[in-house]
C-alpha cells in the first residue's frame, strides 16, 4: 500500500471529472500550494453537484478504489455537509465538502484557479480565499493550527494578497477580529 497523497489526489480528481463534478483544493493541501507547506491528514475538496451528478460520482467512487459510506453522503448532500472517502490502496482520507449556499462560498467557488499540484491539474481556492476559510475553521474548531496557517500564509504572499477583498468578506464571515490578529501576528506586532 502506497501512503503517498499525490497518488490519492490524482485519483480522486481523476473520478470527480469522470463523474462531471467541479471542484476545488482546498485546507492544508491549497495554503502548502500558496506557499505554506505542512503535514495534514486528510485532503479537502469543496464540490459542487446537483443529485444526477452526485449518483454519478457515487456510482464512480462504489466502482474504484475508494471506501464510500453511501448513505452518509447522500445524507450530507441534502445538509449540505461534507463526508469522507477512504483510499483504499493508500489510506489517505478525503474530505468531499458540498459547496455551501451562500454569497462567500459562491463567490469563492467562482474565483477557483485553475493550477498543477503535483503533476495533478485541478481548480484550488484563492490564497484570499483560503485565508478566509482557514480563519472560519480556526473560529469553528478553536483551531491555534489553522490560525498559523493563516500567519504564514500572510508572510508567504506579502504584497500579493488582495486585502481589499479580505477586508470586504471578513465582517460578512464575522472573523474580522481574527484577520486583525493574524495580520498583527504576521508583522510582529
Amino acid at each position: 500500500m502506497s501512503a503517498d497523497p499525490l497518488d490519492s489526489l490524482q485519483a480522486i480528481i481523476a473520478t470527480l471529472d469522470e463523474a462531471g463534478i467541479d471542484h476545488m483544493l482546498a485546507g492544508s493541501f491549497a495554503s502548502s500550494h500558496h506557499g505554506v507547506a505542512r503535514s495534514t491528514a486528510d485532503i479537502d475538496l469543496v464540490i459542487e453537484a446537483d443529485e444526477a451528478g452526485f449518483e454519478r460520482l457515487l456510482t464512480a467512487l462504489e466502482d474504484s478504489r475508494f471506501y464510500v459510506p453511501v448513505a452518509t453522503a447522500r445524507r450530507e448532500r441534502v445538509l449540505g455537509g461534507q463526508f469522507n472517502l477512504i483510499d483504499t490502496r493508500t489510506g489517505w482520507k478525503i474530505d468531499l465538502i458540498f459547496r455551501r449556499d451562500r454569497p462567500f462560498s459562491r463567490v469563492e467557488f467562482e474565483r477557483r484557479r485553475k493550477a498543477t499540484v503535483a503533476g495533478v491539474q485541478l481548480f484550488v481556492a484563492t490564497a484570499e480565499d483560503t485565508i478566509l476559510a482557514k480563519l472560519e475553521w480556526a473560529a469553528a474548531s478553536d483551531s491555534d493550527r489553522q490560525l498559523r496557517d493563516v500567519v504564514e500564509m500572510l508572510r508567504a504572499r506579502a504584497g500579493d494578497l488582495d486585502n481589499a477583498y479580505l477586508d470586504l468578506w471578513a465582517p460578512e464571515l464575522g472573523i474580522e477580529v481574527a484577520l486583525a490578529r493574524t495580520r498583527d501576528a504576521e508583522s510582529g506586532k
